[in-house]
């Protein structure tokens, strides 16, 4: 028997994607199969394999055993990456008789790949690694056509590997650091290589598994044991360590998030985009990046230093040195902050809530209940901001309360699972914490349940939308696995997570792919990368199902539908216009000011020119939410002006 918890959130902190040699899995071709059946049963779209899977399932295994296309080239996977009806067909068949020839072959080419790539790394001993190479080029990789392009690529990727490490080496251990690149890669190679034939085809199948479940959609995943431990350090959001995510980028292990409130973020000096090159003055480059985390992280209360390069205006780089102190990060030291900004004769609340959440302690909807009311006690609240911005979802019944805090009774969010069947979820709270003006500020972070509290409140003309055009666009749930009877302890047979199904929001509209709309848009940080699941490599289609402001409990059985509908058919929450007479001027004013806003424009230029490591130059001031400030403050005086102007009643 399986425990299976609802996912409806993206997670923060890295999961490796390469196959940890050392433990393999204990597979068998049977055990494959079923778990392959499994995943299909519960996934959302897919309940049988087709040719079209398979083919996805053939590229996704080519990919997972080279995922730098440095052995491969083109003409000898032919067969593969562009595979005959007959292929598909007999590959279809060979799942069902638990028989994965065919990515036995492709492993055993993987063979002879290796055997070249040995030939060619010592025709390149002696040449000397390109310069001018930049880690860009190598961003969308296709495979090359020949054993010279393949040549060059290994000679190119040294060379950017090397020159990044020269910022950290002296002359003396440069062919020491070449040295370890090749030891690390040559030691890949013989575990892959490995005479115990049952372990190789532990290996085969752990790819066929990866493979497999990934060709389903971009969130379903089948983790081997030691990924699994992973993938529980972000379902828990416990570990100790800094508090970052990471990138590989060949050249360095690039940040691309930092998570709210833990040790990397009390360095200010720290930016997006660095890239750590060294730890504890050790040269990283080359190294997986599973290896690199795992000397990031370590004990509560020890340090750990970091070498990072960032690119300057002048396209140099700048090397420096940072020691952080590891702690435990956890969601409880950075799930919600609210703050004040003085207007009038009262203030605007702005309320950051970080994620969703709920232990037996805390929950994102009473903790956010108790700020609002704090602040309302403390001051003449006029407006609030809720900011979801990099808020990457988390518990679906916690997007039910933070939306009911702010509306009447009402469908919030509707569930369809793999079987189609559709469950709404409803506010049923009869007190609102704040029915006057709200602004939510969104950005292309602001994932899953943010999505759903952000569209279901735009919808019912609760809230005005400020921020990113579009937020991330994941409109899917997803389950995993674990042992019922050992919680916490990874099946050595591996486990996997599978998407079930889809949310929609009031209107039956699901923000899969398309995100959120902002209704005013103010561009922000990553406004113009490519985030999202649109960008992820088979993302499940966006979906409708009938909308939900009228709600006739369908979803309810019929024999308590009588009883639930008398507890809850008052106070509904009507679709409201009351923002409408006001956004065509709010907009407009937006755009004024932000075109004569030198810093933002500054701002804007380096956006478009994707010059990410220059926007933190533009100041320390947060211009997205500070332009929420504008509007919110616009629209406060455009309220008050309405109230003024109305003709007095007769007494």
């Amino acid at each position: 028997m399986k425990i299976r918890q609802y996912l409806l959130t993206l997670c923060l902190l890295f999961i490796p994607l390469l196959l940890a040699f050392s433990k393999p899995p204990e597979l068998t071709a049977r055990d494959t199969r079923i778990k392959i059946d499994e995943i299909l049963r519960a996934h959302a779209t897919y309940h049988t394999l087709n040719q079209e899977l398979v083919q996805r399932s053939f590229e996704n295994f080519l990919h997972e055993i080279d995922p730098n296309y440095s052995y491969f080239i083109e003409p000898e996977i032919l067969k593969w990456t562009k595979a005959s009806e007959a292929l598909l067909t007999s590959t279809l068949e060979g799942y069902k008789k638990e028989d994965f020839s065919s990515f036995e072959e492709i492993y055993t080419a993987m063979l002879s790949a290796i055997e070249r790539r040995r030939i060619l790394e010592k025709e390149i001993l002696g040449m000397t690694p390109p310069t001018e190479v930049d880690s860009s080029e190598f961003k969308d990789m296709t495979w090359v056509k020949d054993s010279q392009e393949l040549k060059n690529r290994i000679l190119r990727i040294k060379g950017l590997q090397l020159k990044t490490a020269e910022r950290v080496l002296d002359v003396e251990t440069k062919q020491t650091f070449l040295n370890r690149l090749d030891k690390r890669r040559i030691a890949k190679e013989e575990e892959f290589k490995t005479s115990d034939l049952s372990q190789r085809k532990q290996h085969v199948l752990s790819y066929v598994l990866k493979a497999t479940s990934s060709a389903l959609d971009s969130q379903t995943t089948y983790f081997t044991p030691s990924e699994a431990n992973q993938f529980m350090i972000q379902v828990q959001q416990r570990l100790f360590g800094i508090g970052a995510r990471l990138r590989d980028d060949l050249n360095g292990f690039t940040i691309v998030q930092i998570v709210e409130n833990s040790p990397i973020s009390h360095h200010p000096q720290i930016q997006i985009n660095d890239r750590i090159i060294a730890i504890n003055k050790e040269p990283v480059i080359g190294h997986d990046i599973t290896d690199a985390v795992e000397l990031i992280r370590g004990p509560q209360g020890t340090s750990v230093n970091l070498t990072f390069l960032r690119k300057k205006e002048d396209k140099t780089e700048e090397k420096f040195d940072v020691v952080i102190v590891r702690d435990e990060i956890v969601l409880k030291e950075s799930r919600l902050e609210s703050t004040i900004e003085p207007f009038g004769d009262g203030v605007i609340g702005i309320v950051k809530l970080f994620s969703f959440y709920q232990d037996p302690n805390f929950a994102s909807g009473t903790d956010l209940l108790e700020a609002l009311n704090k602040i309302k006690k403390e001051n003449n609240l006029k407006g609030v901001i809720l900011d979801l911005r990099n808020n990457a979802g988390g518990l679906l019944p916690q997007a039910v309360s933070v939306a009911g805090l702010f509306m009447k009774k009402g469908v919030v969010v509707s569930v369809k699972d793999n079987t189609g069947f559709i469950q709404k979820l409803r506010n049923v709270e009869t007190t609102i914490a704040w029915d006057g003006p709200l602004v939510i500020l969104a950005n292309k972070t602001s994932a899953s349940a943010a999505e759903i509290v952000a569209q279901t409140l735009q919808e019912y003309g609760r809230a005005i939308i400020v921020g990113d055009p579009e937020t991330y666009g994941k409109g899917t749930f997803q389950t995993f696995t674990l042992e019922a009877s050992h919680y916490g302890r990874v099946n050595p047979k591996g486990e996997y997570k599978v998407t079930r199904g889809r949310y929609y929001t009031v209107s039956g509209k699901s923000p899969q792919l398309v995100g959120v709309p902002s209704d005013i848009v103010v561009p922000g940080f990553f406004s113009t990368m490519e985030i999202g699941e649109k960008f992820s490599k088979f993302p499940l289609e966006p979906d409708q199902i009938a909308a939900s402001f009228v709600d006739d409990l369908s979803d309810i059985p019929a024999i308590h539908r009588q009883q639930v509908n008398r507890i809850y058919k008052y106070d509904l929450q009507p679709v409201l216009t009351t923002y409408h007479p006001y956004l065509a001027t709010l907009k407009k004013n937006s755009a004024e000011r932000l075109k004569l806003n030198k810093n933002y424009q500054n701002f804007l230029e380096a956006l478009s020119k994707k010059e990410f490591s220059q926007l933190p130059s533009f100041g320390q001031n947060d211009l997205q939410l500070n332009e929420g400030l504008n509007i919110m403050k616009d629209l406060l005086m455009l309220m008050q002006k309405k109230i003024s102007a109305a003709p007095a009643a007769a007494a």
